[in-house]
């Protein structure tokens, strides 16, 4: 009998490869001052480009976390229960020091070789990352209340996992969230309602609920309160030191387009005890202590879903034949996947320089170069993915090739810790009130001054719409076009010639269209196809 399938012409299966042989990494990575790190980059590499942890990832998505409200006595622990994937991914996560580690120590380059292996861990799965991201951003913000920071930061930094509900001072690690939005506010968390009464014995007492609380499962959480003096900043474990059970009572679990490996809740407090961390009264600016390293994450998370999505249309386009040649050699492919590269690749280096920044404590630059890059780079992974999903054609629409889960999940970033309009007021915000961010931001761009005439043109106008606009209306222009010039003079000072050159041509001089494969004539797009290629 004759066969009628015969399997041809389809990519094999992307494993066994090393994900961070990319060359924009592990060249970012050494020059902001992480060379040490290499090996290990690479070692979590291949694992990450195996297929068991492929394996992982799909398991813990499809198998999503399930709220238990209460054990079989009746007894309320508002527990929620993992897939076993999820917990060897988190596993590798803390293992690698993806977590709090980094500020274990004051090895140079430390938050910088944490953020290049976040990037390489997500690229398997995004989800996971939320309460990695929260573990390590919890630090600083800790540190305004010395007692807490001593008891709970040797264990927030350990490389241990140790899941589950259990006295804190028992386990060997520690994970950490938090508690901001409210079902009123949203991003307005003044508009805030829980409240918080001082119970006489150093700890307060907190009333009320969050709207989006995520990773419940955490050991500790920053909640802000309403106090009598304004809204403030608590720490609130899960389990208190004696061994009971805070009042954390979880009404539900998120239905969430995408990061479904995480649960996120709507807890209520009732009674619920809390420390007060920083003073009262300054609970916003405590807590964005926190903030703005989650926001870094977002810049890192979505530079990783661009590079995995990338690597798959590059490897699918380098096996699919169509019309009687690869589709990785059709000039308009080759366009496309030029154009992503290039996207993905501005992304990354932005990423890994304010990871440096965060390393060296340039606070100045980064005041200003995070809240621009959270606003652009995580506006760009969504229309990144679905050109990269598209380039498979109807087999990137499928769930077994992984790029709807990354579709799913590429909108995340840009509305976790502030949506876009959130990041761009805020840049409005700092340019009014911290001149020297401003002065920070353009020596970045003034370093790579005479090297491109269109980068010097981009800058010369940024200057004029940052001399000239305080219009909120036109904010994202504004912060649009500072990203923009970042990113080219980044790449111009440190990228190869061929993809510097596309870059300003593209992005900053307008010879552009309006989708990706739009990269003008004379543009080296085999080169920077194969620059981008997976390893």
């Amino acid at each position: 009998m004759s066969s009628t399938h015969e399997v041809l012409n389809q990519a094999p299966p992307l494993v066994d490869h090393d994900v961070a042989a990319d060359a924009a990494l592990l060249a970012g990575a050494v020059r902001e001052g992480a060379g040490w790190a290499v090996g290990d980059l690479h070692r979590l590499g291949k694992l990450a480009g195996t297929a068991e942890p492929q394996r992982w990832a799909d398991e813990a998505n499809r198998f999503e976390p399930r709220l238990v409200t209460h054990d079989r006595y009746g007894h309320r622990i508002d527990e929620v229960e993992f897939h076993p994937s999820w917990h060897r991914l988190m596993t590798v996560a803390v293992s690698e020091g993806l977590a709090g580690a980094a500020w274990a120590g004051d090895r140079p380059g430390a938050h910088v070789a944490r953020a290049a292996g976040l990037y390489v861990w997500s690229q398997v799965e995004a989800g996971h990352s939320c309460p990695i991201s929260m573990t390590y951003a919890v630090i600083p913000a800790l540190r305004h209340h010395p007692g807490l920071s001593a008891a709970y930061e040797p264990l927030l930094t350990s490389r241990e996992y140790d899941p589950g509900l259990r006295t804190p001072a028992t386990k060997r690690g520690l994970l950490a969230g938090m508690g901001m939005t409210e079902k009123q506010g949203g991003s307005d968390v003044r508009a805030n309602t829980t409240t918080a009464t001082d119970a006489g014995d150093g700890t307060w007492r907190l009333r009320g609920h969050k709207w989006f609380t995520s990773a419940p499962m955490c050991d500790l959480f920053l909640v802000l309160a309403q106090a009598p003096a304004g809204l403030s900043c608590f720490l609130v474990p899960r389990v208190l030191p004696d061994g009971t059970r805070n009042p954390f009572r979880i009404q539900r679990l998120k239905d969430k387009l995408g990061n479904r490996s995480n649960a996120s809740s709507e807890p209520e407090f009732d009674d619920t005890v809390g420390w007060l961390v920083g003073g009262e009264g300054q609970g916003v600016r405590t807590i964005m202590e926190m903030v703005a390293m989650t926001r870094l994450d977002c810049v890192t998370g979505s530079a990783s879903g661009m590079r995995a999505a990338l690597v798959q249309a590059v490897h699918h386009c380098r096996h699919r034949r169509a019309f009687g040649r690869l589709l990785a050699d059709q000039p308009a492919m080759r366009n496309v996947l030029a154009d992503l590269a290039l996207e993905s690749e501005a992304a990354t280096v932005l990423a890994l320089r304010l990871a440096g920044a965060a390393d060296r404590g340039e606070t100045a630059f980064a005041r200003l170069a995070v809240a621009a890059g959270k606003f652009w780079v995580c506006k760009r992974q969504p229309v990144v993915v679905g050109e990269a999903l598209e380039c498979l054609g109807g087999n990137g629409y499928v769930e077994e090739s992984g790029l709807p889960r990354l579709y799913r999940d590429a909108p995340l970033n840009s509305i976790w810790e502030g949506a876009g309009n959130v990041q761009a007021l805020d840049v409005l915000r700092t340019l009014s009130r911290e001149p020297d961010s401003l002065d920070a931001l353009l020596a970045e761009a003034a370093a790579a001054a005479g090297a491109d005439h269109r980068l010097d043109t981009a800058v010369a106008g940024l200057k004029a719409q940052l001399t000239a606009t305080a219009d909120p209306g036109q904010a994202r222009r504004v912060v649009e076009r500072m990203a923009l010039v970042v990113q080219g003079a980044l790449l111009v000072r440190h990228a190869p010639p061929e993809v510097a050159d596309a870059f300003c041509a593209s992005r900053l001089a307008g010879d552009h269209g309006h989708t990706f494969g739009t990269l003008p004539a004379g543009a080296d797009t085999a080169a920077i196809v194969e620059r981008a290629a997976p390893g």
